[in-house]
């Protein structure tokens, strides 16, 4: 590939940038996470049209930070080779004059792109990265930039910031203002928090388009799979039993595929960040990667679907809004979140740091009958008792409480609060 030629595609790319309109998008808590002064790798990841794109861009121009652009996830760009780079540099010199911020758009899309950054952090230049698949960039970054980046996961709107787009009062105690909030927490659980979709008529074709994309260009042809439909499929069915359990044979059943192929596709879907899996709370490392618990990286993929409805499985969607919004919280932190289940109750939500449980949470969005208030409490005061954690939540749609049970207390708060981070 010529100068000539990537000067055009440069060209072409800063002026669609600079057409994008920022001004009416809410901050992103990520946002804190970025710093202009940082020599490392910046490198935001998550599943596509999340948003990684606008909040590199928008922390960039807020800063009036002059900065060269490049968007690898262009036709016009797919045939670059390692050989490439020099020539890349050279157009982006040529376009942009001496530059020291530099922001690169989904660099999976490049073969050797960690060798690409390692040189541009020689440089000293400082570099903004996007990426959509969470293992390919994991392991070459551990390969080959260890100690020299930081990764920023990166979902679609929280509730919080769905409710600022929807210009919700999100602090007020008031009556009419908790009231919206449950409001805007019931639209949410449906609509989901993809930030092009909040405007948009056609949502189903908007994410029936987007699944097509992340299933044909993250995963089948990254991973050359012969057999689309199944992987489609399978997709399709482990988004409608999101909150169960992943058991392999059981697919492999249901899919006619091996245990292994059906493993296989379910680790292509998390590394597109399309699902999410939650570890098993075990000391045994053997017992953690078993039988993961399944999640969708944002409710309007079981909403927007062919074949589904909206109103389907409304506890589901938010014990899932729920664990999205503790990754938020608690991966920046380095906490992990686990769940746990025995024979005779479960814990939906452990967290903790380095084996030791700081918090145990529950979720149920309604808990006006006597036998499920009693399971979720119970659940809560047997793990209480078994890890030794007294930081005890139950979060649900309407109550807030504090009740104490057999010696431990338990904060029952509404899911629009705590989402909101007024509880």
């Amino acid at each position: 590939m010529d100068t000539r030629r990537l000067l055009t595609v440069f060209s072409d790319q800063r002026e669609e940038l600079q057409q994008n309109d920022l001004s009416s998008l809410c901050s992103r808590e990520e946002e804190k996470q970025l710093s202009l002064n940082s020599n490392l790798a910046q490198i935001v990841i998550g599943v596509r049209r999340s948003g990684k794109s606008t909040i590199c861009e928008k922390y960039l121009r807020q800063n009036h930070v002059n900065f060269a652009y490049v968007n690898f996830d262009d036709d016009r760009l797919s045939s670059l080779k390692t050989e490439d780079f020099d020539i890349v540099l050279d157009a982006l010199y040529q376009l942009y004059g001496d530059f020291k911020y530099l922001f690169l758009d989904e660099v999976q899309n490049i073969a050797d792109w960690q060798l690409f950054i390692n040189r541009l952090l020689r440089q000293k230049i400082h570099l903004f990265v996007t990426g959509s698949n969470s293992k390919l960039l994991s392991t070459e970054l551990t390969t080959h930039l260890t100690g020299r980046h930081t990764k920023i996961e990166l979902y679609p709107f929280s509730f919080r910031e769905y409710g600022t787009m929807k210009k919700v009062e999100l602090n007020s105690l008031s009556t009419k203002a908790v009231a919206l909030r449950k409001k805007a927490l019931s639209n949410y659980l449906i609509e989901g928090g993809f930030p092009e979709l909040l405007n948009e008529t056609n949502k189903r074709g908007y994410i029936e388009t987007l699944l097509n994309s992340i299933i044909k260009n993250d995963i089948a042809r990254r991973f050359r799979i012969k057999f689309v439909d199944v992987l489609r499929r399978l997709a399709a069915y482990l988004s409608d039993n999101f909150c169960q359990e992943f058991v392999a044979s059981d697919l492999a059943k249901l899919f006619d595929i091996s245990d292994h192929t059906a493993e296989n596709y379910y680790s292509y879907l998390k590394e597109a960040y399309l699902l999410l899996g939650v570890p098993k709370f075990s000391y045994k490392s053997k017992d953690r990667i078993r039988n993961e618990k399944v999640y969708v990286v944002d409710v309007a993929f079981v909403s927007e679907r062919k074949g589904t409805f909206s109103s389907e499985n409304i506890g589901w969607r938010l014990e899932n809004v729920v664990y999205i919004e503790l990754l938020r919280r608690n991966r920046p932190e380095y906490n992990d979140v686990f769940y746990y289940r025995n024979s005779q109750w479960e814990i939906d939500f452990i967290v903790a740091k380095n084996g030791q449980v700081n918090q145990l949470i529950q979720v149920s969005y309604n808990i006006s009958s006597e036998k499920t208030r009693k399971r979720e409490i119970n659940g809560l005061v047997k793990g209480a008792e078994k890890f030794k954690c007294e930081n005890l939540l139950l979060i649900n749609f309407d109550e807030q409480t504090e009740i104490e049970k057999d010696g431990h207390t338990i904060q029952i708060v509404p899911a629009s609060e705590w989402l909101t981070g007024n509880l």
